[in-house]
Parts: C-alpha cells; sequence; structure tokens
C-alpha cells in the first residue's frame, strides 16, 4: 500500500452544480449521471442544485458549499465552452486557493482519443478552496462519464495508491483512517 491511502473507503459528501440555462431536474442527464456515480461508488450526494450561466449565481452557490463543514468535494458540469455564456472557469478560478492544473490537462489527453480536436473547446478545471475538491467539467454526459470514471473517481477515493486527494479535504482526519485500517 502506497502513502495517502486507506484500505477501507472514506465515504465524502459530495455536490454537484449543473450550470445550464435550459436544464431541469427531469432533463438533467448529466447531472443525474453524477449523482449515481458518486452513490454507486460510496460516497453520498451532499446538495444538488441548478443555476443558470451567470458568474455571479455560479460563485454564490459554490461559495456555500466551500463554506460548509460538510462538503468535501463540488462536482461542476456545463459552462466550459467557448460560447458567450459559458463562464464556469471565469467565476470558479478566483474561489481556487490552489489550481490542479494537470486536472484540465489530464481530461483534454483522454478527451482527444474520444472527440479528437474538438477537446480544444473544452475549459475543464479543477482546485481546492478551503479545503474543498473542485472539479469543473462539460456539460456532455459522455464528458462527465470521462471526467468521472478516468480521473474524478480515482482521486476521491481514499484507497486510491500511491495517493489521492482526500487527505487534503477539510474534516478528514486520515490519520484516523489509516489507524483503523
Amino acid at each position: 500500500m502506497g502513502h495517502n491511502t486507506t484500505e477501507q473507503l472514506v465515504p465524502l459528501n459530495i455536490a454537484v452544480l449543473t450550470v445550464s440555462d435550459t436544464r431541469t431536474n427531469s432533463t438533467d442527464t448529466s447531472g443525474q449521471f453524477l449523482v449515481d456515480a458518486i452513490i454507486s461508488d460510496g460516497h453520498a450526494l451532499a446538495d444538488r442544485n441548478i443555476v443558470i450561466d451567470d458568474i455571479y449565481q455560479i460563485r454564490a452557490q459554490l461559495s456555500q458549499w466551500i463554506a460548509s463543514t460538510d462538503i468535501h468535494a463540488v462536482l461542476i458540469t456545463g459552462g466550459t465552452g467557448f460560447t458567450s455564456r459559458d463562464s464556469t472557469p471565469e467565476a470558479v478560478k478566483v474561489l481556487f486557493d490552489k489550481t490542479v492544473e494537470g486536472f484540465g490537462e489530464l481530461f483534454r489527453q483522454i478527451s482527444y482519443q474520444e472527440i479528437g480536436t474538438s477537446t480544444l473547446q473544452s475549459r475543464a478545471l479543477a482546485g481546492l478552496a478551503n479545503s474543498t475538491a473542485i472539479f469543473c467539467v462539460p456539460g456532455s454526459t459522455n464528458a462527465c462519464r470521462t471526467a468521472w470514471q478516468r480521473i474524478i473517481s480515482s482521486q476521491l477515493d481514499s484507497r486510491q495508491g500511491p495517493c489521492n486527494m482526500v487527505p487534503h479535504l477539510k474534516g478528514i482526519d486520515f490519520q484516523a483512517c489509516q489507524q483503523r485500517d
């Protein structure tokens, strides 16, 4: 077993935010995929919301979740493209204490295998704010599936070695988790 791992999953509280001017709870297949994946992997859905693609509405919701002591991670789907309405990166970046540069790079590398050079139009990004992991991915269900299955799931899994993001999240006593194992 590598460092920063546990033998048993440390379940996290994860919130899902869909950024869209048109989706509703019944039509939000991307957000629903993320909800189902979170629960299937043994984590808890802490909250879920849909906001229009507006910098201040995105920041307001995200800021509430970052300030919460009960939310370990936030998954944001939508608003990462190049249209005039796509503003998720601009809304989120300023809230990061640390940027996880490798996430966007790796997401685009993996996506290239699936969608070719269209991946250049993805502005997927990730970071930490108040010890909350934040991942921003495109709004398509396939993009959410790629991001969750190929990157995010393992980084939010305390059993993943040689390291994962769990020890960096608020409210997680990683030393105690390792001693329980």
